[in-house]
């Protein structure tokens, strides 16, 4: 049986969208990746790394911060659906309350053509500072996905735990 790569890093012997799809016809590959625009955003949060760990991978909690349906199996190699099947993904790397990494692809994307989504959570006095990197998207979409994770992320989850 496959097992799926447990770090980013072990991508880089892999076409990402090969080891997702299961085929060799795919766009991004590790040495496109790694020269591609990245998106690098940084957010301070006044909850626990651990509620924001589980609300990215939790179905029930995704849904009720994004107010849209989503579908996530919360272990390495799970799938994940979100935004109604808008977004898929898959995870990659999982370090508890600590760091989330997701191969990602929006639906639309040409088929199998997938980003890379590092999520890195550190403590912050009572909080949590957010680092998060997304990489290996199609070219010309940064601004709209960087605009993406600001509003249908970063100020949903607040507004959903800073009530």
């Amino acid at each position: 049986m496959f097992q799926w790569p447990v770090t980013a890093t072990a991508l880089i012997l892999f076409s990402v969208g090969s080891v997702l799809a299961g085929g060799t016809n795919a766009v991004a590959t590790a040495e496109d990746h790694s020269k591609s625009i990245k998106i690098h955003q940084e957010v301070d949060y006044s909850i626990g790394a651990k509620e924001l760990y589980e609300a990215l991978l939790d179905s029930s909690k995704f849904t009720a911060f994004s107010g849209r349906p989503a579908e996530i199996k919360g272990e390495v190699g799970g799938t994940c659906s979100l935004f109604g099947g808008h977004i898929i993904a898959r995870n990659l790397e999982l370090i508890p309350n600590q760091r989330i990494v997701q191969a990602w692809r929006v639906v639309t994307w040409p088929e199998g053509v997938y980003s890379i989504a590092r999520f890195d959570f550190k403590a912050q006095g009572s909080g949590t500072h957010l680092v998060f990197e997304h990489t290996g998207f199609p070219e010309g979409l940064h601004d709209h996905l960087a605009e993406g994770w600001e509003q249908n992320y970063w100020a949903l989850l607040k507004k959903y735990f800073e009530k």
